[in-house]
């Protein structure tokens, strides 16, 4: 199922301006990229060798976050900020665990949507949006975000890498609020984001050169980002960077700083 009805007319897709998107594609090996994002992630390289590692990184986060959504008892997800299809993605994950389980993208860039759309092409259970995730209403009104979810049932919701690309922290914090509002108890959350942890100096060049991309990057602290959990209840171990929160041994030092993350759980009614 695609959901082509909800969605506005896909832009062209720019091929001289370097994706966000294009470019995390380009970090996890993918192909789905042109010499733009190429540059301007090899610029990012050498600003911060450690950016694959860190997006390898947050890809076990979401896999970890998925899996233990689902144990929770949650069985459909939308995934905001899903950025093109690739090997470890939500969908691809939430396939392993459950065939049937519906999922929703939602994404606006349009190579991420446009590839997206294929993948949803091939899978029933399976939707795509062309949205700006903090118009929380279009979102969630979305004709195959409506076919899909059940709102009376827990929902995962992931925010993963993208958070940290949505300057306005007021406007993404009402957007927050709004989903909470609207998903059911036992709903969780699972929300990763770039922090000042990992090098401020190096973080900063890495900024910048985001800022000549389709999204602007913004670092937050982690006071900051907790706050973007409202009032669930965070999941052990809380919210924390990533080395902390993974415990896993051999991590590059660096990535292991470079972003705070965290799982909450919707309680009561």
């Amino acid at each position: 199922m695609i959901g082509e009805a909800e969605a506005p007319a896909v832009p062209e897709v720019d091929m001289q301006r370097p994706s966000v998107a294009r470019m995390y594609d380009f970090f996890l090996g993918g192909r789905h990229n042109f010499a733009a994002d190429r540059e301007a992630a090899a610029a990012a390289l050498t600003a911060m060798p450690e950016l694959p590692a860190i997006v390898r990184l947050n890809r076990r986060f979401l896999r970890r976050a998925v899996v233990r959504a689902h144990e929770a008892g949650v069985g459909q997800f939308l995934d905001l900020g899903c950025g093109i299809p690739s090997p470890g993605d939500a969908r691809e994950v939430v396939r392993e665990l459950d065939p049937r389980a519906p999922i929703v993208g939602v994404d606006v860039e349009a190579s991420a949507f446009l590839h997206g759309r294929c993948v949803a092409e091939d899978d029933p259970y399976a939707g795509m949006v062309l949205a700006d995730l903090t118009d929380t209403g279009a979102v969630l009104g979305a004709p195959v975000v409506r076919d899909l979810i059940d709102f009376d049932r827990p929902v995962g919701l992931l925010l993963v890498a993208v958070a940290h690309f949505i300057p306005d922290t007021e406007r993404l914090a009402r957007a927050l609020d709004g989903y909470r509002r609207a998903l059911a108890p036992g709903s969780v959350l699972a929300l990763t984001h770039g922090c000042r942890k990992g090098g401020s100096e190096r973080i900063e060049r890495v900024r910048r050169i985001y800022n000549n991309t389709t999204a602007p990057m913004v670092m937050r602290d982690e006071h900051d980002i907790r706050g973007f959990f409202g009032d669930w209840r965070l999941l052990e171990p809380g919210v924390s960077v990533v080395g902390d929160w993974m415990g896993e041994e051999g991590l590059d030092e660096v990535a292991q700083r470079a972003f705070v993350v965290g799982m909450s759980l919707k309680i009561g009614t």
